[in-house]
């Protein structure tokens, strides 16, 4: 039968490799997490610089033949409002626009596509009259493309997962550091102190600041 000695070094011994590990998976995003916090808290402080791009050009006859064809049969069938994959391929050769899965709108005059990315936006539209294309794409910079990662807006499922995956990887981190600081809390006397005044200091913010 084990001592207490023992079981406490048991749990010691697995609590840390559980939270070194935790802290390495989570170590660079964390920080990554923490300067765009920042970053969003100030972000009316920080100024960009949008540049906007644009590009014009002419879909083939028989592409467009094809999107003729199927605007009455999508409205009457509610079908799903992806462009062709063979225009999406044209687009992505031609024009390197990437339209692959992303939702259309539409009409008998026109199609079009908006295309959202992180610390952007940008957008598509073709005459189905005349087969002009027009797209544009304004980027607003670094910051503004961290910030929209810290925020998941428009980053893709890959993306989600990561976010999804890194905070389970934060909890494991914090669980188990507050069970360090139990394990060591007789030695270390502002250990509950300071752990209270991490809850109370932002519940006494919200409760007299946040309206």
């Amino acid at each position: 039968m084990s001592t207490p000695q023992q079981q406490r070094a048991f749990w010691l011994r697995h609590l840390h490799n559980w939270h070194w590990i935790s802290s390495a998976i989570c170590l660079i995003a964390m920080m990554l997490f923490a300067v765009t916090g920042f970053t969003l808290n100030h972000a009316g402080d920080i100024e960009a610089s949008p540049k906007t791009s644009q590009k014009t050009g002419q879909v083939p006859p028989s592409l467009l033949q094809q999107l003729n064809a199927e605007v009455t049969q999508r409205s009457q069938k509610n079908a799903d409002t992806q462009l062709p994959t063979s225009v999406v391929q044209w687009l992505e050769t031609q024009h390197h626009i990437d339209a692959a899965s992303k939702s259309a709108e539409w009409s008998p005059e026109e199609i079009y596509v908006a295309l959202p990315r992180p610390g952007g936006d940008a957008w598509l539209r073709i005459n189905l009259e005349d087969g002009a294309l027009e797209y544009e794409k304004t980027e607003r910079g670094v910051i503004a493309y961290l910030n929209d990662l810290h925020k998941g807006r428009n980053t893709g499922k890959a993306w989600s997962w990561f976010i999804d995956i890194f905070a389970f990887a934060c909890l494991i981190f914090c669980i188990t550091g507050l069970f360090l600081l139990k394990m060591h809390a007789s030695n270390r006397r502002l250990t509950w102190p300071l752990v209270a005044a991490g809850l109370v200091i932002p519940m006494i913010l919200s409760i007299m600041f946040i309206h």
